[in-house]
């Protein structure tokens, strides 16, 4: 098996047969902006930190860089390019004034792992690792998210977590500080590190991936993302895409696809409303018998019998007061009714305990219900 990313894995959570078509199939998903000014961002960071020596570039370099590195793919419009190309130098222009003051090499930018998690390879890059003053690790992760990080965001981030066990296995030091580093508003937000169980749950996360792909697991799991660049491969959308031929066909008495479909829902609908009546003139009937002190109501060839049906059970609290000094609590558990009936009738329990269950019987419900019969069934 060939070695997983935190793409990929993500991608296999959140849609296993979009994961095999992009990955195992080697279907390409269609270029988007946002992972151009994303990726050009990303290179810029990398070029500011990855310096010989102090100091780092300058912001006449950094934007020299950005301008000759731009990524142009998947904009829907020049215009649209232009504004997000000078978005990007504003973005950068504050990014430089926060980072070039008391500037600190990192000791790894954009760094490649490979690690193994019980036979399961594990790749990636880590945008930066620092090492702070108390000689533990602090890594960063620069994303171009729109909205900024919430609390829950960092303490759930799954590549964050995959990079803590990534540098604690390369550079045998702790990890002391976890960042997302938003660069829209050039703000880091950061939270402590992983402990122990996290760090398990994580490495069972990635196995219990690896065997999905293994054992070929890829059912198809409607998300926030659907439709995905390749819906005509999939069941949820793939019928869109069919040829007219094929939908013309008729599946229910000569009835087409489109036709059948707009059928049901209209049917549906008609159920809705046919049901709402009918509970409203259920109502009115127990309504009238309860009012007249009835048990049946009569129309011209249909009588509607009319009764309020009990239902029985027992108190938990005043059975298990009753059983526990006798020791038989364990016999009906945690008051399993069915388990509570069949002791009042078990000759092994003693007389005067079963009848002093069957007094604990009570009403614990009532309903009305209604039963219909042919006036003529009557005669």
């Amino acid at each position: 098996m060939k070695p997983l990313s935190y793409s990929q894995i993500s991608l296999y959570q959140s849609c296993p047969l979009h994961y095999k078509l992009q990955y195992i199939d080697g279907l390409k998903p269609k270029d988007k902006w946002y992972f151009s000014f994303g990726r050009t961002m990303h290179m810029c960071a990398e070029y500011f930190f990855k310096v010989r020596v102090p100091p780092p570039p300058s912001l006449e370099e950094l934007l020299r860089f950005y301008e000759q590195n731009w990524l142009s793919e998947g904009y829907e419009s020049t215009e649209e390019e232009a504004r997000y190309r000078a978005y990007g130098r504003e973005i950068l222009a504050e990014f430089w004034e926060i980072h070039q003051a008391g500037f600190k090499m990192p000791i790894a930018v954009e760094r490649l792992f490979h690690i193994d998690i019980e036979g399961v390879k594990l790749t990636g890059y880590i945008d930066r690792v620092d090492k702070l003053d108390s000689g533990r690790l602090s890594i960063v992760d620069y994303k171009t998210d729109k909205e900024l990080f919430t609390t829950e965001d960092l303490e759930k981030d799954l590549q964050l977590t995959l990079y803590q066990l990534a540098a604690e296995q390369t550079w045998q030091l702790p990890v002391e500080r976890l960042t997302l580093y938003h660069f829209r508003s050039n703000t880091p937000r950061s939270c402590g590190p992983r402990n122990e169980a996290q760090l398990d749950e994580t490495r069972r996360l990635v196995l219990e991936v690896a065997e999905g792909i293994t054992q070929q697991k890829f059912p198809p799991i409607e998300n926030q993302y659907c439709p995905c660049d390749f819906p005509e491969h999939c069941p949820y959308y793939r019928q869109q895409y069919m040829a007219p031929d094929l939908l013309q066909q008729g599946i229910l008495d000569g009835v087409a696809v489109a036709e059948a479909v707009e059928h049901y829902v209209s049917l549906q609908g008609q159920i809705k409303e046919l049901q709402s009546q009918f509970e409203e003139v259920k109502q009115r009937l127990i309504d009238f018998c309860q009012a007249e002190g009835l048990n049946r109501a009569y129309g011209r060839e249909h009588a509607i019998t009319y009764k309020l049906v009990e239902k029985t059970g027992f108190s938990e609290d005043e059975v298990r007061a009753l059983l526990e000094p006798e020791g038989l609590w364990h016999l009906v558990l945690s008051l399993d009714q069915s388990r509570l009936r069949q002791l009042i009738t078990d000759e092994a329990a003693a007389k005067d305990i079963r009848d002093k269950l069957a007094a604990l019987k009570r009403v614990v419900a009532s309903y009305p219900q209604l039963w219909v019969r042919r006036i003529m069934e009557e005669e």
